[in-house]
């Protein structure tokens, strides 16, 4: 095995760097891609859910989750379905202690069987942030040596991956859909179409466990030296890499180095 320490490359998306489009996809993957589309339509969450954990996809998915503010709504989803689905958590170094103990606890509220720390090594940390501060010099290169990487990694074995993505959280989320190709492999998103309203609904008639922090004034919740509490009138994902233009931490953008 390969254990040398990797370099990385910030690739910046306002160069004119796109994320990989569906022109690029070999026809039989976008015939499969056009299949699963149609078959997502009409479906609601767990339909989707259901898509994405069965069938030609049973065994070969996992979910992708932070264990934030929303997490419990889709893992209470997929633990419908299959509890003993891998769940890949980035466990960057910089998380609140409060995000690690709503881990533990979700995972034995939901019964989950197979949640896996995904983290940069002990080598790429010395050879890229040894001093464990490259967030306050440059936040684009920290969540890619903390999350892009270490992520695409973890899902290499996997044909298909589940996220929580919500179209009305970003600009560059507004347009996706409920099934789509990306890194070479599929991605369901069963939770595109869902409001704040609606994950609060559900977690409410499931009652579901809070993350502790939402009620202490943080509604969106990541690394703690790049998260902060929201002002009243603020848009709730204001407390994101506050005082910048960043509002996406690049895993969902381009894990191959597309678009990042």
């Amino acid at each position: 095995m390969n254990t040398k320490p990797t370099k990385f490359t910030v690739i910046d998306p306002s160069r004119g760097i796109a994320p990989r489009a569906d022109t690029r996809l070999d026809p039989a993957v976008r015939a499969q891609l056009t299949q699963l589309q149609h078959k997502s339509e009409g479906r609601d969450a767990l339909g989707i859910m259901e898509l994405a954990l069965t069938g030609e996809f049973a065994g070969k998915t996992a979910v992708v989750s932070s264990f934030g503010a929303e997490s419990a709504v889709l893992l209470h989803l997929m633990s419908q379905i299959d509890p003993t689905t891998p769940v890949l958590f980035l466990n960057t170094g910089k998380l609140f202690g409060e995000t690690l103990r709503y881990r533990d606890r979700l995972q034995d509220t939901l019964g989950l069987g197979d949640v896996r720390a995904i983290a940069p090594s002990l080598g790429d940390r010395a050879l890229n942030d040894p001093e464990g501060t490259l967030w306050s010099r440059d936040a684009e290169a920290c969540c890619q040596f903390r999350k892009t990487m270490p992520l695409a990694k973890a899902l290499a074995p996997f044909t298909a991956q589940v996220t929580g993505r919500k179209r009305f959280q970003t600009r560059e989320r507004g347009d996706m859909q409920a099934v789509e190709f990306h890194d070479s492999r599929f991605r369901f998103n069963p939770l595109a179409a869902w409001s704040l309203a609606d994950l609060a609904a559900y977690t409410e008639t499931h009652k579901l466990p809070h993350h502790p922090l939402v009620d202490d004034g943080y509604p969106s919740i990541g690394c703690m030296p790049c998260t902060r509490r929201i002002q009243a009138g603020e848009d709730y994902r204001a407390g994101r890499w506050a005082g910048t233009d960043k509002d996406e931490c690049g895993i969902h953008i381009g894990t191959d180095g597309e678009g990042i």
